[in-house]
């Protein structure tokens, strides 16, 4: 029997060991180590070879672009599936199109999560109801505002309408304050918005942020 070895990365260290009392519990998947962070994930991800990395994205503002993105640039091959508790559709298209194998919601079965990890490490894609819209899209009368948002500012609205300061945001996205600040003038542009406050409220009806 093939054993599948998977990286399990995500802050939140509750989850993490839900997630893998889940998946040892089937004979042919194995934990063979845990990340705290994404940056963590990357070192142990270059250090070792795995056949597949399960990336829990707890926080709104952890909408793992970057990891993808990063993960790209280093050549590294290894599938990742999300586990998120915002399936956002324009979110689930756009880590998709990042390069993501499979997507999967917090309300997921145990069943499910454990098939979709063998789909994801054998090559398959594998996205759960929740989010199995984002690939295929509607009629742009059916997009809301920020699918308009490149994916910059879309980070960077998360980040904002999750109360992140503006140079909280520029040091977890390697960015100046003053680019912050340009894409926080054009995120509110096109959505048509004012403030901060009104951000964050549309983050909230458009369940992006909790």
């Amino acid at each position: 029997m093939i054993t599948i070895k998977v990286l399990l990365a995500g802050h939140d260290p509750i989850v993490r060991g839900g997630l893998q009392r889940l998946l040892e519990a089937a004979p042919d998947i194995v934990v063979g180590g845990e990340a705290a962070s994404t940056r963590e994930a990357l070192t142990r991800g270059r250090a070792e070879p795995w056949d597949l990395i399960m990336l829990d994205l707890s926080r709104p503002e952890d909408d793992g672009l970057d990891f993808l993105r990063l993960l790209k640039r280093d050549g590294q091959t290894c599938p990742v599936l999300i586990f998120t508790m915002h399936p956002d559709r324009q979110l689930a298209t756009r880590l998709i199109h990042a390069g993501a194998a499979g997507i999967l919601g917090k309300g997921s079965s145990a069943a499910s999560i454990v098939d979709a990890v063998r789909r994801a490490a054998a090559g398959l894609p594998s996205v759960s109801d929740l989010a199995s819209g984002a690939l295929v899209p509607g009629p742009d009368v059916d997009q809301p505002p920020h699918a308009k948002l490149s994916d910059r500012e879309f980070q960077v609205m998360l980040r904002l309408a999750s109360g992140r300061r503006p140079h909280e945001i520029a040091r977890d996205l390697g960015l100046s304050a003053k680019t912050v600040s340009t894409y926080r003038a054009r995120v509110l542009e096109k959505l048509h918005l004012g403030t901060n406050a009104e951000l964050a409220a549309y983050a909230m009806r458009n369940d992006l942020i909790t």
